[in-house]
């Protein structure tokens, strides 16, 4: 099973993860992706318990895969619709492949067809169902992992001003003018982010007056992230992987969406624990300054959303 990406594709992808352990519950079912993703790999479990993924094999982006996966009964592109992912899947040799069609690889004419605009969790359950496999779309939510997250995450404010491309990065003075807001009504902030995001975390603190201890950015892995996010109150981010760990800990969330639309990447529009904010511009998703569209979100926009989220109410599993 390719998906050799990042957080939130591993997370919008968990439902078809889950729907193929059903389909082929005496394979050996490996995935291929970063072998940074392992600790939310881990959780996700199969219908009626045990993992859905047996072994994580590290793969990047379009990279060839390891010798050791060779050979596979089935293989899987969960990763795009080629012809570059479905190269990288013929050169380990499958006897079987679920895939999209694609018009420069004569070996998956007939498969299903790719539809631009479809939201990313529809479009690989359709992909399986298609195949003769079927999935749930819902079943999108994980347990947190096992441990204690960071000391004054409980119930707080979770906000994080990074993204991987500037285009989805609200700017942080806007990040600020939230926290303050939030700190002045009494709830704790933390702001978060990666190694590479310290200086914007950092920054959104100081401009809010937040004491150094609510800056966790730097200071988590994943699995600590995923606490984080489970133990928050509610989370404020831009379209990036931790709006996706909220959707999957049912954690209450603000999500800025910019150069895309809600409808391809969003939270399940049905769970009113989540708020998508979007001006219904599209644009460059991998542009080199902030979204236009996105810039059209104020901070007012973001604290209404919040004070209209409900109370925190984790979904019981899909089946």
């Amino acid at each position: 099973m390719l998906r050799a990406l990042g957080v939130g594709d591993l997370l919008t992808a968990v439902p078809a993860l889950r729907a193929l352990a059903q389909a082929f519950p005496r394979h050996e079912r490996v995935l291929a992706a970063p072998a940074a993703l392992g600790p939310l790999v881990g959780l996700v479990d199969a219908n009626g318990g045990g993992p859905a993924v047996h072994r994580l094999v590290h793969a990047g982006e379009l990279e060839p895969l390891p010798s050791e996966v060779h050979g596979p009964q089935v293989a899987v592109n969960l990763h795009g619709r080629g012809p570059e992912s479905h190269k990288v899947l013929l050169r380990a040799r499958p006897g079987r492949t679920l895939w999209f069609e694609s018009p420069e690889v004569p070996e998956s004419r007939g498969a299903p067809r790719w539809r631009p605009g479809e939201h990313e969790v529809l479009r690989w359950c359709r992909m399986l169902a298609e195949h003769g496999v079927p999935s749930n779309p819902a079943r999108l939510e994980l347990s947190p992992p096992a441990g204690l997250p960071p000391p004054g995450s409980e119930g707080a404010t979770l906000l994080h001003p990074g993204a991987a491309s500037p285009a989805r990065r609200w700017p942080p003075e806007r990040f600020a003018e939230v926290a303050r807001s939030e700190a002045e009504r009494g709830r704790p902030v933390v702001v978060t982010g990666g190694a590479e995001e310290v200086a914007r975390a950092a920054l959104v603190a100081r401009q809010a007056g937040l004491p150094r201890g609510s800056v966790l950015a730097g200071r988590t892995d994943l699995a600590d992230l995923a606490r984080v996010v489970a133990a928050a109150g509610r989370v404020v981010s831009g379209d990036t992987g931790v709006a996706h760990l909220a959707t999957a800990l049912g954690t209450p969330s603000v999500v800025l969406f910019g150069p895309t639309s809600p409808s391809e990447w969003g939270p399940p529009a049905e769970r009113s624990w989540h708020r998508a904010l979007w001006a219904a511009r599209s644009g460059d998703p991998h542009g080199l300054r902030p979204d236009d569209g996105l810039l059209a979100i104020q901070p007012a926009d973001v604290l209404r959303a919040l004070d209209e989220l409900p109370a925190r109410s984790p979904v019981a599993p899909a089946v």
